[in-house]
């Protein structure tokens, strides 16, 4: 596809084989400056390759990295300007707080007073004033998690790479702590270039959200695009909607063993994959729409999701409903389609 010209991070088909497999095939993406880009997919789909081709820990078999323009190859990782932040944090623990803060200011050769001044700055920056002397054994995990965020941005990287950065902490703390990244990175202007599997985490984080699976770009877009317009089944799936059926369209509906949907206007005719989101599927009277026994419910906080079996042909399905109107397992009900949210799979 097609690159911008201008951009703080630029691949361009870049390849990497281990042994007989591609781990990454001729992939191509581009990073501008002060964009936030995380780069999804299951284990073995390469983004974790990806992540290390660009900071110089692995040699890309073919294709080029190019970093504010400039070919990256025999460029060794400390001078390519990119700071580095790892789901185990990797701290030092012999040293305090401070000491590994100013680890990467130590071996640019900043002085001690400017060090320290940074030092200062960045634990304030980061949520955790006046921790200069703490130990980091003693340290909760969410204060380390920032410890290794400030020594990633104390050498002022025009790139700061982040490999599942909140992996380790549980979930309410992931979900403060990517709201404070966002907002953070937000401020600095620091671009960012991440690695994660939790899909919740990329799109709240993302400027723009990159689905990779075997070694190969499934789809990038901003968050809002991938979500509502998945390029095809598998990031369909992958991103946890498996509403998924086969069907024929003609006109402003297709046939399916679900029974008659609505498609968006402009469908082109012919068979076809269809994606229905679990909020599309609205419960009805028995009788009334596709016959369904309710097969089970799973609780999700603000709704319910209810797993429904159709009584004729057909794979179960996942209805989207409030906690209050939510149906008990073994009640008959009926399912309708909203033509909102039915999504023709390329």
């Amino acid at each position: 596809m097609p690159l911008p010209e201008q951009d703080l991070l630029r691949l361009e088909d870049v390849g990497v084989r281990f042994g007989g497999r591609a781990a990454l095939d001729a992939v191509s993406l581009a990073v501008a400056e002060h964009e936030t880009v995380c780069v999804l997919g299951p284990s073995g789909s390469g983004k974790s390759t990806l992540l290390r081709v660009v900071a110089g820990l692995q040699r890309a078999d073919a294709g080029r990295v190019l970093l504010a323009g400039r070919d990256q190859s025999g460029v060794p990782t400390h001078r390519r300007g990119v700071g580095l932040m790892f789901q185990d944090h990797q701290l030092f623990p012999q040293r305090d707080v401070a000491g590994n803060v100013a680890f990467g200011l130590r071996m640019r050769g900043t002085g001690r007073a400017e060090s320290a001044r940074r030092v200062g700055e960045l634990l304030d920056l980061v949520g955790l004033p006046g921790a200069q002397k703490r130990s980091v054994g003693l340290l909760s995990g969410g204060e380390q998690q920032r410890v290794a965020l400030a020594r990633a941005l104390a050498p002022e990287p025009r790139l700061l790479m982040l490999d599942e950065p909140l992996g380790q902490l549980d979930r309410s703390l992931r979900e403060r702590l990517v709201v404070e990244l966002r907002e953070l990175f937000g401020r600095l202007g620091t671009t960012v270039l991440a690695v994660t599997h939790d899909q919740g985490e990329a799109f709240a984080l993302a400027d723009r959200v990159v689905v990779m699976r075997d070694g190969r770009i499934a789809q990038a877009g901003t968050p809002l695009e991938v979500w509502q317009r998945p390029a095809s089944e598998f990031v369909a799936r992958f991103l946890g909607f498996d509403n998924v059926v086969g069907g024929t369209v003609r006109g402003d509906r297709a046939d399916t063993v679900w029974g008659v949907l609505p498609v968006p206007r402009g469908t082109p005719e012919g068979v076809c994959r269809l994606l229905v989101r679990p909020a599309g599927v609205r419960l009805t009277a028995a009788g009334d729409g596709l016959a369904c026994t309710v097969g089970g419910r799973t609780f999700r906080g603000d709704h319910v999701v209810v797993r429904l079996r159709p009584e004729g042909d057909g794979p179960e399905l996942e209805a989207a409903c409030g906690l209050r109107r939510a149906p008990e397992v073994g009640e008959r009900v009926g399912a309708a389609f909203d033509a909102a949210e039915v999504v023709v799979l390329p």
